[in-house]
C-alpha cells in the first residue's frame, strides 16, 4: 500500500491511497444499501425466504466475525491469565482487531433483524430460554467491554491523565470479566445447530458442536494475529519476531490437533464414515474443510515449514479460511440443499463495506495511537498537539490583555 498524500486535521493523520479510495467507495455504496434494506426490507436487497432464512449476514458477517474476532479474548487468555508476558507485543493489535470485529458483529446483526425497529427489545424482553437471547446479551457486554479496555489506549493522548489511571486501574477486572463472556457465546453459536439435527447433513451435526465452535474460535485467533500482523508490516513497516509467531500459533495448532482428534471420534461413534466418502457435494466440501483447513494447517505449523515467514502465513491463511468455510458449511451445504440459495448482490455489498469500513477505521487508529508499537511516532504527535494548544492559548490571552 503505498501512499501519496497525508491529510493532517487537527491534529489527527489519516494517509491517503488508492486502495482507500476504493475502500471509502465500498463504504458509501454500503450506506446507500443499507438505507434501502431499511426503508424496504429484505426484497430488494437480499435472496432470503422463509425456506432459506438464514443468509449471508449471518453465516458470514456473524458467525464467521465473531470467529475471526477471537484474537482478543485468546491472546488476553495466554497474556492475562497465564502470563505468557513475551504475547504483550501483539496484545493490542489484537484488542483492535477483535473490537472492530465485534461492532461489524453487531452491525451485521442489526441488519439480520426483520423489523429492526424493534431491536431494542431484548434489553427489556428476557427470554432467558432462548440461545440467541443469551448470544446477544453476551456479544453486547464483550463489545462493551472490548471499548472500554481501548479506551485506555485512546487516553494515552487524549482527555487526561488521571482519566487515564483510572482506567488501567480497572484493567485487569474488565480483562476477566471480558474472558468470560466470549467463552459463553463462542459455544453458544454452535449450540444453536442443536436442535436442527434432522435439517442438518449429518457430518456436520455432533452433541459436541458447542465445543468445536469454542475451539476454533481459539486457534482462528492466533492465526488472525499472525495475518494482521504481517499485514501491519506491509503497510506500516511493523515486524514482529519470527519465533514469537510461531510460539503462538503453535499453542492454537495444539488445539487444533484435540479439535481433530474429536471429530475422527465422532465418525467413528457415529458411524459417519459411509457420508465422507459416498462423493456428495456434501462430503466432498466435508473433506476439503477438514483436509485444507486443519490437517494441512497442523502438518505446517508442526514441521520445519512454519520456520519461515511464508510458511507460517501459509499456515495463517489456511486456518483462516478453514474456520470461515466451516462456517458457511454449516449452514449453507448442511442446511440448504443446492441452489436453494445464493447471496443476493446487496448482501455482498454490505459485507464488502463492513469489511471495507473495518479497515479504514483500523488504519486510522494505528496511524494516531500506539497499538502496533509506534509509540515514538505517537508520542511525537502528542508533542505536537500540546505545542499547538499552548501557542493558541498564548495567543489568546494576548489579545485579552
Amino acid at each position: 500500500m503505498k501512499a501519496y498524500k497525508c491529510f493532517r486535521i487537527l491534529g489527527w493523520d489519516f494517509t491517503i491511497t488508492p486502495t482507500r479510495f476504493v475502500l471509502t467507495g465500498l463504504v458509501l455504496l454500503m450506506a446507500a444499501t443499507v438505507v434501502l434494506r431499511l426503508l424496504t426490507g429484505f426484497q430488494y436487497v437480499t435472496n432470503l425466504t422463509d425456506e432459506t432464512p438464514w443468509g449471508m449476514w449471518i453465516a458470514f458477517d456473524v458467525m464467521c466475525g465473531v470467529a475471526l474476532a477471537g484474537g482478543g479474548y485468546s491472546t488476553a487468555l495466554l497474556v492475562s491469565m497465564f502470563r505468557y508476558e513475551k504475547y504483550a507485543v501483539v496484545a493490542r493489535g489484537a484488542l483492535l482487531t477483535s473490537l472492530l470485529g465485534y461492532i461489524l458483529v453487531m452491525a451485521g446483526l442489526f441488519l439480520d433483524i426483520g423489523q429492526w425497529f424493534n431491536f431494542w427489545r431484548p434489553f427489556v424482553s428476557w427470554g432467558y430460554t432462548s440461545v440467541l437471547f443469551e448470544v446477544f446479551w453476551c456479544v453486547s457486554i464483550y463489545t462493551t467491554i472490548l471499548s472500554i479496555e481501548f479506551f485506555e489506549i485512546i487516553t494515552e493522548r487524549v482527555l487526561t491523565k488521571q482519566l487515564h489511571r483510572y482506567i488501567v486501574r480497572i484493567l485487569p477486572v474488565l480483562v476477566v470479566i471480558g474472558l468470560v463472556f466470549p467463552v459463553m457465546h463462542q459455544s453458544s453459536l454452535g449450540g444453536l445447530f442443536l436442535i436442527m439435527k434432522e435439517r442438518m447433513f449429518p457430518l456436520w451435526w455432533s452433541e459436541f458442536l458447542p465445543l468445536y465452535f469454542l475451539m476454533s474460535s481459539f486457534f482462528i485467533g492466533s492465526a488472525m494475529v499472525a495475518v494482521e500482523t504481517s499485514l501491519a508490516k506491509t503497510a506500516y513497516g511493523h515486524e514482529i519476531p519470527h519465533h514469537i509467531m510461531v510460539e503462538l500459533t503453535r499453542v492454537g495448532g495444539r488445539i487444533m490437533i484435540i479439535y481433530l482428534l474429536m471429530k475422527i471420534y465422532d465418525l467413528f461413534t457415529m458411524d459417519q464414515w459411509g457420508y465422507v466418502f459416498q462423493g456428495s457435494l456434501q462430503s466432498n466440501m466435508y473433506c476439503a474443510e477438514m483436509l485444507f483447513g486443519i490437517i494441512i494447517p497442523i502438518m505446517i505449523i508442526f514441521s520445519p515449514l512454519a520456520r519461515s515467514k511464508t510458511g507460517l502465513l501459509t499456515y495463517a491463511w489456511l486456518t483462516v479460511l478453514g474456520v470461515i468455510f466451516n462456517r458457511l458449511n454449516c449452514v449453507f451445504t448442511s442446511m440448504y440443499e443446492s441452489g436453494a440459495y445464493f447471496p443476493g448482490i446487496g448482501e455482498f455489498i454490505v459485507s464488502m463495506g463492513l469489511i471495507s469500513l473495518g479497515v479504514l477505521i483500523y488504519c486510522f487508529l494505528v496511524e494516531n495511537f500506539n497499538i502496533i508499537g509506534n509509540e515514538r511516532a505517537v508520542q511525537i504527535k502528542i508533542d505536537k498537539d500540546k505545542d499547538i494548544k499552548n501557542l493558541i492559548w498564548a495567543l489568546l490571552k494576548r489579545k485579552k490583555r
